[in-house]
């Protein structure tokens, strides 16, 4: 775009605010699977070795890749000859989570945490499940070069969304007890329900029928091949796809990486949990919200290349502000930069990075190709990350931040490496 004011113009779009309200409901259920859920177990009595546990609940958002492909191609029986495909599952999906989060809220963790964990399962599922059709509704209902402006709504909403099940869910327990915290939450959860049901089904041709015999074995195995090895396939046609999936692993390893150490870093400084709380709550939230946004029209005003570089780039120098703040000690302002920094880069790289993984998806396979790219971006930062505990002892603190900034460096590198290789590819495989 020829200017800062058309790039930021893209988000008066009324189609960005409907993505803002679909990321608001993708967003509002996860801390009610852990975060909040976690001081509601504690505060009943549940030990902690229990509610360690529940971490494992979310492996459904690792997975989702596994049963996307059923959600991107099978229709919903009198749903989705009315509402369309993307909408049919959103409203089902959304249903379901609605009464799971509800259910969730009437469980007695005390008597039965069996139940309170199942269900909590459960509200997981449904949540990625929500997510695979959320992404891939974002992805279709948008121009090409709405696609940063959209990944910034999204996280917007998801941020406010989790704000909601986190501050908003402590508020009305406080009022009225767990049960009626979750009750609201259900209830919030009709933001993206009324949403959907007023936004249109993405114009996109519906996939055509697999070419299978006669017989049912036979229409089943196309139908697997269609949906199931295709997309895969698909990707793995490209040009460069191994750099290709060695970038979505390592562009926020580096990141990840030192933000795993950061709350560490803050009590060995001495700063109490009411600074760590309030700075953090007030400087992160500001941070995050004003990175998106950024993010996002840098890739309308830079082209998604420009945007993931510069985004990198920033990310990679915020990890010297926790060497700043060794230097500087026990030291608020420092404390408040360095959780900006952290906080504003990482989510201008992450909205560079998501209207990327976007664009890597094929129209025809795009809730099960974007679900297996976020996925791929997801697991593999914790494995990486798991050993950072083990250098900090092994390393001292400043030897620590300096290695987790020098391995942001070779997703860089790809990524020059990637433009230059594949500059001749559609713009669907290369950054522009």
């Amino acid at each position: 775009m020829a200017s800062w004011r058309e790039a930021l113009s893209v988000y008066r779009s009324r189609r960005m605010l409907a993505i803002l309200c679909m990321g608001f409901s993708s967003g509002l259920p996860l801390p009610l699977t852990f975060g909040t859920l976690s001081y509601w177990l504690a505060e009943d009595g549940v030990s902690r070795t229990a509610i360690g546990l529940f971490v494992l609940v979310g492996f459904s958002y690792n997975y989702k890749f596994v049963w996307s492909p059923f959600i991107d191609r099978l229709p919903i029986p009198f749903l989705t000859r009315r509402l369309g495909r993307r909408r049919s599952w959103a409203v089902l999906i959304q249903l379901l989570l609605m009464a799971a989060i509800f259910a969730l809220g009437r469980t007695d963790p005390k008597t039965d945490l069996a139940a309170t964990a199942l269900l909590a399962v459960l509200v997981a599922f449904l949540s990625a499940s929500q997510d695979i059709v959320i992404d891939a509704y974002r992805i279709e209902l948008l121009r090409p070069d709405e696609q940063g402006a959209g990944a910034a709504a999204t996280q917007w909403g998801y941020r406010i969304g989790m704000l909601a099940a986190g501050a908003g869910a402590f508020d009305a327990a406080a009022f009225g007890g767990w049960h009626f915290a979750y009750a609201v939450m259900a209830g919030l959860m009709a933001v993206g329900l009324v949403t959907v049901l007023l936004t249109r089904e993405p114009a996109v041709p519906p996939p055509p029928p697999p070419a299978g015999g006669g017989r049912t074995l036979d229409q089943v195995a196309a139908w697997a091949r269609q949906a199931i090895v295709m997309p895969f396939g698909d990707f793995m046609r490209r040009r460069g796809w191994v750099a290709i999936v060695a970038f979505i692993v390592l562009y926020k390893c580096g990141e990840a990486l030192a933000g795993t150490m950061a709350n560490p870093l803050y009590q060995g400084l001495g700063f109490t949990k009411l600074e760590v709380g309030n700075i953090g709550k007030i400087v992160s939230f500001a941070a995050s919200l004003s990175g998106v946004a950024l993010g996002g029209a840098l890739v309308a005003r830079l082209g998604v290349f420009g945007a993931l570089l510069l985004g990198g780039v920033l990310q990679m120098l915020s990890n010297l502000l926790y060497v700043a703040l060794l230097a500087a000690g026990h030291n608020d302002l420092m404390l408040a930069l360095s959780i900006f920094g952290e906080n504003f880069t990482g989510s201008m790289a992450s909205a560079a990075f998501v209207a990327y993984l976007s664009g890597l998806c094929s129209i025809a396979f795009t809730a099960t190709q974007y679900a297996l790219f976020s996925s791929i971006a997801a697991v593999p930062v914790r494995i990486l990350s798991a050993p950072a505990g083990w250098l900090v002892d092994r390393l001292d603190w400043i030897p620590f931040f300096l290695v987790a900034t020098a391995a942001c460096v070779p997703s860089l590198v790809l990524l020059l490496w990637l433009r230059r290789a594949l500059v001749a590819e559609a713009p669907i495989a290369v950054p522009r």
